[in-house]
């Protein structure tokens, strides 16, 4: 976030403010005290003394009964975690996505599974056509729409009823019946990779796979976005083994089975 982004017309007081302490405590080097904390932060004691509490109770602080001192708890690192974490599989995936993109001529993307099922694009790489595809980092998507839902709900371990469900809240350009994606999905399942022609952007080929962590479960996917035009059955086929095998490779990586590049 840019620091001298214009504040929203209105702060909520007490998130301003717990997170303020917080920042404080990640800044000392030692525990230190509520009546200190208070002082320097030019907070009412009784305010920063409930913060502190409350803060204590959610696990991103700890308080040291017999000094009656606080300092910053493991729950703050395990908010981080997630961040560090996808932030490391980005650039574990970019010099993939860079060849994808190059070598098969489209826009190759990375999505992350965030919460809510949705999942979030979080690195791209282009590629050197005068026509291409853009998509905007930040950018979120249903998880079982388009190609990367058909990889998505292969690994998803829901069943056709409760796919039925998430299916009919899905938004194609290019309407689809739940049939006919249930049979993209098995096809996924056997491919190691989804296609969508047209349906969720008319015009538009989508190829994508799914990156596994340890348990299994689907983490990331990788998607190829191209004219569909540009991209006839026999393209298609070799991008889809392509993007097959590194995510392949990435599962085994993220899973600590083989290297990366290997």
């Amino acid at each position: 976030m840019v620091q001298d982004e214009q504040a929203p017309e209105k702060l909520v007081g007490a998130l301003v403010n717990g997170l303020n302490v917080l920042g404080y405590l990640s800044a000392c080097s030692q525990p230190v005290g509520a009546s200190r904390v208070a002082r320097d932060l030019a907070l009412n004691p009784s305010t920063c003394f409930n913060l502190l509490k409350t803060l204590v109770h959610q696990g991103l602080v700890m308080f040291d009964d017999a000094s009656k001192t606080y300092s910053v708890g493991l729950g703050l690192l395990a908010l981080a975690r997630g961040v560090l974490e996808q932030n490391r599989y980005v650039v574990m995936a970019r010099p993939y996505l860079r060849r994808i993109a190059l070598d098969h001529g489209v826009t190759c993307t990375l999505w992350h599974v965030t919460s809510g099922e949705r999942v979030v694009l979080v690195d791209r790489a282009d590629n050197d056509a005068a026509i291409r595809v853009h998509m905007s980092i930040g950018q979120r998507l249903p998880m079982y729409v388009a190609a990367l839902g058909r990889c998505m709900a292969v690994h998803s371990g829901l069943d056709a009823a409760e796919l039925r469900a998430r299916f009919a809240n899905l938004r194609w350009q290019a309407p689809l019946t739940f049939k006919d994606y249930m049979r993209q999905v098995d096809e996924a399942r056997e491919l190691g990779y989804a296609v969508d022609s047209g349906n969720f952007v008319k015009g538009v080929t989508t190829v994508s796979t799914a990156v596994l962590d340890a348990d299994g479960r689907p983490l990331m996917a990788i998607s190829s976005v191209g004219i569909a035009a540009q991209l006839n059955k026999g393209a298609v086929e070799s991008l889809g083994e392509d993007m097959r095998v590194v995510a392949r490779r990435l599962s085994s990586a993220i899973s600590g089975k083989v290297a990366a590049g290997h």
